[in-house]
């Protein structure tokens, strides 16, 4: 049977090549080349502790487990297993060639056996001062109940013998305390190289030492790494508070079943037979050979300070709107703003809430929070407005996804602080990124605030590409109110939901709103009249969304897609009157964004989101998609999707093979749309 859209896990597969494309390219520098690795790496491990370890469950579950599910979860999972397999050979070809560039540069990644009787001696007390304390052997043979080998972390796995044959061989383990130590240590070295060892390498080189007291004088030790099943099984436990939840399924991930061992290629076969066995693994379980590295994703941090060339990425510069005044607030009570990281400086969001922290006329600030910085300024903002007497709401989402730890300690700083914690929604996520501010001035009530694309993240917000719109608009914000007035009693307050009027929401309002507005596109193509659409966002799986969009582009509407990630719609198609041109741009920075432009028989609807169009966004989660009414910020978002869809440097053809082909220059002027996005947009400073 044909599918009707490409399978989910696949098109994420595919997104993740253009990952690995990234690191390929001898035009992108060194140290970024390491790091688009690293990016794969990470990536690739979240995708078996969810998409995989779901497909899983959906097996064990049976037929209702899967009817979501045009192919059967174990022919998608067999399709993975095909892909990543290939993948993992790119991956090795390319981190090859990156270490022949880096001996070039005179940057050597050493191993144990390679070391000067200098760098030895360094070793030998680096791991005495630094590390010792940090590793405990595990004689596994001797162990009844096989160790829990936690996810994120790898392991030595020793094969121990005496040269002599006089003590039979036994298999140890070793946990690399990499989460504890830097991974990476820069070892003495002649003037003009560069030396770095690897935690793991150190620990190898002094095996010996840890295990003399076993009396064994030949070693061999290869890494391991499991990962684990990573979904938070939530239960209906009315009796059982959310945040007891959240830290009982915190505790039960990391012991959640495996589903995927990988392991040096190089290993003992007999130590790797036994630890699979031990491990209750079959060859079912992706088992995936790999080189000597593991948990790659560590290489992001892989020191700077051996390049000659460094980090030449240009710095947010400071709206032209916002430059050169003394506040934020008057600026936004005047006029809409939209501010586009990372090209513009977060800055100026943090300037509005300590404005408002300080004001005598304002008296509450309620906000969303889903993924904070580590040393957070918007939470040091609102702390700062509680101490200053206003009424402070934090909705935070304990259930994004590997931050619910970070999550619980913000919970607990906040509450500290006085201000006021919701913890969102029973069965659904707070996605929408929105902040509300009241303020009283001569006795008249002013709302105002922001509605964005992205995380308050002052980390990310240098990486990521998002939309923020800062809006006294009232139509905006007394929906903006509305939905808070939900957030704070979700059982009884569903009514002002239901009421938002301006801002699109999920799962209220969403998919329908959506659907008339494709439909009107379809009706006016139909008509004989201009009917466009332009999408720009993380990922487009929604199978009736995507049905609807292959409905217009064979009634003769004109669509244009930027969509980074997960792709399900098959492009091409002899029934399209007009092509449909879809790409996925990766580059420098996250293209996180999500933006969209309908033609509306000339008076056009642009819109800014925190939604994909996923079936998870659009049905399961609060999210808010908002109307840009400024017809200067209308234009702004137009010319920069057009300048994306222009991009034949970092663009790849989302086709019906997800082949990842790149865009082709037609003519000579090579565009590379985050470099034009930036000049686009810096350009403004000065007009």
């Amino acid at each position: 049977m044909h599918r009707a859209t490409i399978a989910r896990d696949i098109s994420w597969l595919s997104f993740n090549g253009r990952v690995l494309q990234e690191a390929a390219d001898e035009t992108v520098p060194l140290r970024e080349r390491i790091r688009f690795l690293a990016i794969f790496s990470n990536n690739l491990d979240e995708f078996f502790r969810v998409r995989v370890a779901t497909l899983k469950r959906m097996i064990e579950v049976g037929k209702k487990g899967n009817m979501h599910l045009e192919t059967a979860p174990e022919i998608i999972l067999e399709e993975i297993q095909d892909k990543v397999m290939e993948q993992q050979k790119e991956f090795d070809r390319i981190w090859n060639e990156i270490i022949r560039e880096l001996k070039k540069q005179k940057i050597f990644l050493l191993t144990e056996n390679k070391l000067s009787r200098e760098q030895q001696k360094f070793v030998t007390n680096y791991f005495n001062d630094e590390i010792r304390s940090s590793v405990v052997p595990l004689m596994i043979e001797s162990l009844q109940a096989f160790p829990t080998l936690n996810d994120k972390s790898i392991y030595l796995a020793c094969k121990l013998s005496k040269s002599n044959r006089s003590i039979p061989q036994r298999f140890a383990l070793v946990a690399v305390p990499a989460r504890r130590l830097p991974r990476f240590i820069i070892l003495p070295s002649k003037q003009n190289d560069k030396h770095i060892i690897l935690l793991e390498d150190i620990i190898r080189f002094c095996l010996p030492q840890i295990f003399s007291f076993f009396g064994y004088d030949v070693f061999s030790s290869h890494i391991i790494k499991v990962t684990r099943d990573a979904e938070i099984d939530i239960d209906n436990d009315i009796s059982t508070s959310l945040i007891q939840k959240i830290e009982k399924g915190l505790k039960s991930r990391k012991k959640g079943k495996p589903v995927r061992f990988v392991f040096d290629k190089e290993i003992d076969a007999s130590l790797l037979t036994y630890l699979v066995k031990r491990l209750g693994l079959t060859q079912k379980d992706n088992l995936i050979a790999g080189g000597r590295i593991h948990n790659f994703k560590d290489f992001i941090n892989f020191p700077e300070s051996v390049f000659t060339l460094k980090n030449l990425r240009k710095k947010p510069f400071i709206h032209p709107q916002l430059k050169n005044i003394s506040q934020v607030t008057k600026a936004v009570l005047q006029k809409d703003i939209l501010l586009n990281f990372p090209y513009h400086s977060f800055d100026s969001v943090i300037d509005l809430l300590r404005e408002a922290a300080i004001d005598p006329e304002v008296q509450s600030i309620k906000i969303t929070a889903y993924r904070l910085a580590d040393r957070s300024k918007i939470i040091n903002a609102l702390t700062n407005a509680v101490r200053n007497g206003k009424q402070v709401t934090v909705v935070l989402e304990l259930r994004a996804r590997f931050d619910e730890e970070a999550n619980l300690e913000w919970k607990e700083e906040l509450e500290e602080a006085g201000v006021k914690v919701l913890l969102g929604v029973h069965n659904m996520k707070v996605h929408a990124k929105l902040c509300l501010i009241k303020k009283v001035h001569n006795k008249h009530t002013i709302h105002y605030g922001f509605v964005s694309t992205g995380n308050l993240n002052e980390s990310t917000a240098k990486i990521y590409a998002d939309h923020c719109l800062l809006t006294s608009d009232r139509n905006i914000m007394a929906d903006v109110n509305r939905i808070f007035h939900y957030l704070e009693q979700p059982k009884t307050r569903s009514k002002f939901l239901n009421a938002c009027k301006t801002l699109m929401v999920s799962p209220v309002n969403m998919r329908k709103q959506l659907i008339a507005l494709i439909n009107k596109e379809i009706k006016n193509a139909k008509a004989k009249q201009l009917a466009r659409i332009t999408l720009k966002a993380n990922s487009l799986s929604d199978e009736l969304l995507i049905g609807k969009l292959t409905e217009a582009a064979k009634a003769g509407v004109e669509i244009k897609m930027i969509i980074r990630g997960i792709y399900c719609m098959f492009t091409e198609n002899k029934k399209f009157k007009i092509p449909v041109q879809a790409v996925s741009i990766v580059d420098e920075y996250l293209e996180h964004a999500r933006a969209m432009v309908f033609f509306n028989g000339g008076k056009e609807k642009v819109y800014i989101s925190s939604a994909d169009w996923m079936v998870r966004n659009i049905d399961h989660r609060i999210e808010a998609a908002c109307p840009i009414t400024d017809k200067d910020i209308q234009q702004e978002i137009k010319d920069i999707l057009q300048i994306q869809l222009s991009d034949n440097i970092k663009a790849r053809k989302l086709d019906n093979e997800l082949s990842n082909q790149y865009v082709n220059p037609r003519n000579t002027k090579k565009i590379r749309s985050q470099v034009e996005t930036y000049n686009y947009l810096f350009r403004k400073l000065s007009t």
